[in-house]
């Protein structure tokens, strides 16, 4: 296979972003802006017998098949599509797991110039519902099972068409193998839904050209090489699972490792082992879940992991270091805002600072700390993070600081930060502390409103199996982070919960704690 690395060979960060341009990511590929498709670039132009896919499912067996045998069933899927009329830019929602009918129908989709949807099995009925109302999928490709999880009257009202994957094995041997796609890089090819927390899910529209910042990201951020065996189990109905797990290294050849279903941590160990994995990426609870199953029974070969989607805990990266004897590197965005900052494994020379966001993306990538009037903060102090997009900041919603060496530090959501008798207070450190607890299985910290404080600090707790909830526990937590922290951080309530609203790929949800504290006195929350 012809190197596609030399438009990316920068030696260091400072070289890359004086050098780097975005037109040079077209040098990675086949396709021109007038011709251009996923499928193609994924999957077509790759030697048939090179690995495409190595994917672990729960009963731990596992599955490997080829950029061949994808080549072929994706031509016989988007000639399936057109027969059954499914027409060109027609929306075809996918709810499966990782499987070779997922990955079949992702990417013959795309072949056929309709747009993916992606849907999570674990989704509950209302999420499903309203993604494929919004949506109004012409297609849905799922099992028999799942399809009962749609409610009646949505799917009398959309009318989509159902494909049964148990089918698809005796479906698509009737048609051809050979379909030549017709898309151009602006032509639509995915509606991914944000995940809700601050509201209903967002619709986020993408064109073919979107894998192409994908490309980039993962050789410069994730420090892609062409000997790694990659891996990254988040979900593919999230943009992490979709972008970086599935389509950025198929860009370069090298195959999608996953997981199938819920994640589990013995089953990522076994496939880390089974694979040999050296090119790790994941969002942090993973990370911290697998780091925590690992007792040395498995030999591991990563050599770089990255993670994303929320903050990595303190104790967490302290782990890693020490277990693994690596570094973890962290990418920084938005599904709104795309790649904001990150650690680069790409540099031999660059360095990590543990905890913190990286330096902006390279590429001309503009990043800045505001205060609330839109001005600059300087270097140390707090504010929300920015981006600017041609004539304006756009605000993402998170607070952080900037060092004095250009990293940024991330300090939590602004709707998470709690003012509490004149104190801003972030969540975060409060989180970590708490987490430090021998009783403390894990933590979430919000505001609850108070007469005479505005707000106080209070942490939810879900305790470590063999602990037990009670009065005398309460006051040894609270008196065990007023000796690490300042005396205005202490949460001055703690409420004992079994689990902590999460969304399906496990991020928390604080704004369901803010909404509960809320309904406590009967006020609204934004």
């Amino acid at each position: 296979m012809e190197d596609m690395t030399l438009a990316l060979d920068y030696q260091t960060y400072e070289e890359a972003q004086a050098k780097f341009n975005w037109s040079d990511r077209w040098q990675l590929f086949d396709g021109s802006k007038e011709r251009f498709n996923i499928a193609h670039e994924c999957i077509d132009r790759h030697p048939a017998t090179e690995i495409a896919l190595r994917l672990k499912f729960p009963d731990r067996h596992s599955e490997v098949y080829t950029f061949g045998e994808l080549q072929r069933l994706t031509s016989q899927f988007a000639n399936y599509l057109e027969r059954q009329q499914i027409e060109f830019g027609a929306r075809v929602a996918v709810l499966l797991h990782p499987s070779l009918q997922f990955y079949t129908s992702m990417f013959g989709a795309y072949k056929r110039g309709a747009v993916f949807i992606p849907l999570s099995p674990l989704f509950g009925p209302d999420a499903l519902d309203f993604r494929l109302l919004d949506s109004q999928a012409r297609a849905i490709v799922t099992t028999r099972e799942y399809a009962k999880l749609f409610s009646l009257q949505v799917l009398d009202q959309v009318h989509p068409q159902f494909i049964y994957a148990e089918d698809l094995p005796h479906l698509l041997p009737r048609e051809s193998d050979a379909y030549s796609p017709r898309t151009s890089a602006k032509d639509p090819s995915t509606i991914q839904y944000s995940s809700g927390t601050t509201g209903s899910p967002k619709p986020i529209r993408y064109t073919h050209d979107a894998i192409t910042l994908a490309a980039v990201i993962i050789k410069l951020a994730s420090g892609l090489e062409p000997t790694d065996v990659y891996f990254c189990p988040s979900s593919t109905a999230w943009g992490h699972g979709i972008w970086y797990g599935t389509i950025a290294p198929l860009v370069h050849g090298k195959a999608v490792g996953t997981l199938s279903g819920k994640f589990n941590a013995e089953v990522c160990l076994e496939a880390l082992e089974e694979f040999g994995v050296t090119n790790m990426a994941a969002i942090a609870s993973h990370f911290r879940l697998t780091v925590q199953a690992d007792h040395g029974q498995h030999k591991l070969q990563l050599r770089i992991l990255n993670y994303s989607g929320e903050a990595m805990p303190k104790q967490t990266i302290q782990k890693i270091m020490e277990q693994w004897g690596i570094k973890p590197y962290v990418q920084y965005g938005t599904t709104e805002a795309g790649p904001i900052t990150a650690d680069f494994g790409a540099f031999d020379n660059w360095v990590v600072k543990p905890g913190s966001l990286g330096k902006p993306m390279v590429g001309g990538a503009k990043v800045a700390i505001l205060d609330e009037a839109g001005h600059e903060m300087p270097r140390g102090e707090p504010g929300q993070v920015a981006v600017w997009r041609k004539d304006h900041w756009l605000r993402v919603g998170d607070m952080a600081s900037e060092d004095e060496d250009g990293y940024f530090w991330y300090l939590g959501r602004a709707d998470d930060v709690i003012i509490s008798s004149g104190y801003t207070i972030g969540p975060l450190e409060i989180e970590q502390t708490l987490n430090r607890h021998a009783a403390v299985e894990e933590s979430a910290v919000v505001g609850s409103p108070d007469p005479d404080r505005g707000m106080i600090v209070k942490a939810y707790i879900k305790l470590r199996t063999g602990c037990e909830a009670s009065e005398e526990l309460r006051r040894e937590i609270q008196d065990f982070v007023k000796g690490q922290l300042s005396r205005h951080e202490y949460p001055r309530a703690v409420e004992f919960i079994d689990d902590l609203p999460k969304t399906p790929e496990g991020k928390l949800k604080r704004k369901v704690l803010r909404q509960r504290e809320a309904n406590r006195v009967g006020i609204a929350t934004p």
